[in-house]
């Protein structure tokens, strides 16, 4: 746990707890009345999960006010509740192969920081990992998963090598065209629900939009 600024950082893990309530719960005993930021570092939190740390932060008169993770599934849940996130990169000399303003590249996950705008495309040979919004008329691709810290509004394939298993996450996902592997789908009608970040998948042959805590 660091002070910075009368904030205090609360690192929760499943190392040497049953789970990472019980760890989170054993370091705020230890706090008084405080504005938190959790780490989870590389724990994958749904939005539920997140919802139950702050009720548990509530209980030990703590108030959570932002995230830091390398889970971009972590960092998707917490802003679409409407908290601050920050996505922090576990750095090794081994895996970055490029390190600049707009983006960073690892051998398994490529980062886009900004808006896709229209024109624009996108391909990663690995998951695919976007800090803004994809404009209508944006086009972003993945071998592997697409998960978008914004709203997915032009056109999405993930799994573009074949792979089923991979999937599209978005604060918000109403694409012009869904492709996971080679299935292909248009987007929902129906206007977004707010605070509720959702993925599609493929499912009995066919690709599903759901919220992203119940998958």
């Amino acid at each position: 746990m660091d002070h910075i600024n009368q904030k205090i950082i609360v690192y929760i893990e499943n190392n040497h707890y049953q789970d990472w309530k019980l760890c989170l719960k054993s370091k705020l005993k230890s706090l008084k009345s405080s504005n938190v930021e959790i780490d989870s570092r590389n724990l994958e939190l749904s939005c539920t999960d997140i919802k139950e740390i702050i009720k548990i932060s509530s209980q030990h008169n703590c108030k959570i006010i932002s995230f830091c993770s390398t889970s971009p599934k972590t960092i998707v849940s917490a802003q679409s509740l409407g908290l601050k996130s920050n996505f922090s990169i576990e750095s090794d000399s081994k895996n970055t192969s490029n390190l600049n303003e707009k983006n960073i590249t690892f051998s398994r996950t490529h980062f886009h920081q900004g808006t896709v705008r229209s024109g624009e495309y996108l391909d990663s040979p690995g998951d695919l990992l976007i800090l803004g919004d994809v404009n209508p008329g944006a086009k972003v691709s993945a071998e592997g998963n697409i998960i978008i810290w914004g709203r997915l509004l032009g056109i999405a394939h993930a799994g573009s090598k074949g792979n089923s298993h991979a999937t599209i996450s978005a604060l918000q996902l109403r694409p012009v065209q869904l492709r996971i592997a080679k299935k292909v789908a248009r987007g929902p009608k129906d206007k977004a629900q707010l605070g509720i970040a959702e993925q599609a998948r493929i499912d009995s042959e066919e690709i599903i939009i759901s919220p992203l805590e119940n998958t």
